[in-house]
Order: structure tokens, then C-alpha cells, then sequence
């Protein structure tokens, strides 16, 4: 069958510590794949710091000094959050910031997520560590993963399938293309063995019967691997995946969506 996939949205730089390119260099390998858009999604988590002060985020709060087209390449800014609670809350949603990057006193509280993430593009949700939902029901995972996807600026709901914790797949996909949000099916996940594949495999099928976009994304923690996604190619040909359902295949199907998700108006 065969896929023209001209986007890669779910990316990452020198930022997120253990990834090795720099923005620079992943969007000149973007325009080498022959991309039209590259969205630069680092990590927004406890991860990166162990201490969660808005002065290691500025990074994030930042990109909008990039440029919107660099080398022929649509570039969006996006992160990647973690979700971190049954409650589909996400990483830094409960840190308050009184202060700016340079300790000013601003006077109003916020929250470390909406300082962060106020300018981004879109969110990428992803579970990273289970350990909070030890224990919980299938019907609390598939809650959670539902009130992810309904928050503002979340966009795509990242590597389910990877996450270790199972979940209702049809409400969670019904959730999404009612929202025109995208589930992603990650090539990362894919390489990492055969661990992974028969629920990757699965959340594909139910997305092709169901009709629910998903977006295919590298993962990529270095510049070389921006735009390949042969494991997914290979895994969404067998299924024989409809690509009008890969919201990514190109930069108008992708601003499009995210337009009608109502979380940024790119077009």
C-alpha cells in the first residue's frame, strides 16, 4: 500500500536531557525527509529537574521565538506532559508560580503547567510512570485517559500503548474523534520489541473501525530519526489503515484538525 506521511509531530530536542539535537538540527533533518511540518514536543515533567521552578521551563515558554516556517518547514510548537493522576491531571497543574524568570513578583497566581504551556501549540499527554495508578480498576484508567483528552490544550493522547496501564479502548477512542483529538501510534513504542506490539496493533485496528484520527510520530530522541517510521508503516500496511485517518500526513490535514479541536487556529 504505502504512505506519504509528510509530518512528524512528536519530537524532541537537546531540552529534554536525554535526547540529542537541536532544534536547528531536527528541523534541517525534517526538510532533508522532505517534511512539511515538525512539531517540537519536549518533555514537560518531573523528570527533567528535581526541583519545579519556572526558570527550567523557559525553554518551553520561549519557542515562540522560533521561526514559523524555518528551511521550507512548518514548525509547531508543542510539549509533551505527563500525565500524572487518576484525574487525568497533568504535570505541573498543581504548582502554583507567583513569580517570573527573573523572580519578579507577578502579582497573580497561575499554575506551572499554564505558565509553561500558555503559548505551546498543542499538549501531548503521555504516562511516562504508572506507579500513581497502582492498583486502579480499567474503568479508572480509561477516566483518566478520557479527562486528558478534554482538557484545552491537549491535542494528542501519547504512546497508550506503551503505558503498561490497560484501558476501555472503544470510550477512549469515541472520546477522541468526538473531540477531533488524535491518538498517536508512536514508532518508538514499535522498536522497543515485540512487548508492545499486540496493543499497539489493537488501538490501530479499533482507530481504522472506528474512524478516529491518529497521529504517527517518531518519538525522536535525535535528528537521524525525524520522519521514519517504518516499524508503523509496516504494522498500519497490514492492517491496511485508511491514511486519510493519518491526521499527520500533511501540514493542511494537521492544522485542520488541530483548528477543529479547538485548541490552536494555525490555518
Amino acid at each position: 500500500m504505502g504512505y506519504t506521511i509528510m509530518g512528524d509531530v512528536h519530537t524532541h530536542t537537546l531540552y529534554s536531557r536525554h535526547a540529542y539535537s537541536t532544534i536547528e538540527e531536527n528541523v534541517r533533518a525534517a526538510a532533508e525527509a522532505g517534511l512539511e511540518i515538525l512539531g517540537s514536543a519536549d518533555h514537560f515533567s518531573g523528570m527533567l529537574y528535581p526541583e519545579q521552578h519556572l526558570r527550567n521551563f523557559q525553554y518551553l515558554i520561549n519557542m515562540g521565538v522560533w521561526p514559523r516556517t524555518w528551511h521550507g518547514v512548518t514548525v509547531l510548537h508543542g510539549c509533551e506532559a505527563d500525565v500524572v493522576g487518576l484525574d487525568g491531571s497533568l504535570f505541573g497543574q498543581d504548582i502554583v508560580v507567583h513569580c517570573d524568570i527573573t523572580g519578579r513578583d507577578l502579582g497573580v497566581e497561575r499554575t506551572l503547567f499554564d505558565r509553561a504551556t500558555g503559548d505551546a501549540d498543542y499538549v501531548i499527554a503521555s504516562v511516562h510512570d504508572g506507579s500513581f495508578a497502582e492498583g486502579a480498576s480499567v474503568s479508572q484508567v480509561t477516566d483518566m485517559y478520557v479527562a486528558a483528552l478534554e482538557q484545552e490544550k491537549v491535542f494528542i493522547l501519547g504512546h497508550t500503548g506503551r503505558s503498561g496501564l490497560p484501558y476501555d479502548i472503544d470510550t477512549v477512542l469515541t472520546c477522541a474523534k468526538e473531540r477531533h483529538k488524535l491518538i498517536e501510534i508512536n514508532e518508538h513504542s514499535l522498536e522497543a520489541g515485540d512487548r508492545y506490539h499486540g496493543v499497539c496493533r489493537s488501538i490501530a485496528e479499533r482507530c481504522a473501525e472506528l474512524g478516529v484520527g491518529v497521529a504517527v510520530s517518531s518519538d525522536a530522541h535525535v535528528a537521524p530519526r525525524i520522519g521514519q517510521f517504518p516499524t508503523v508503516e509496516r504494522m498500519l500496511e497490514e492492517i491496511h489503515f485508511p491514511e486519510e485517518l493519518i491526521m499527520n500526513r500533511g501540514r493542511e490535514p494537521f492544522l485542520r484538525e488541530l483548528a477543529a479541536a479547538g485548541v490552536r487556529d494555525l490555518r
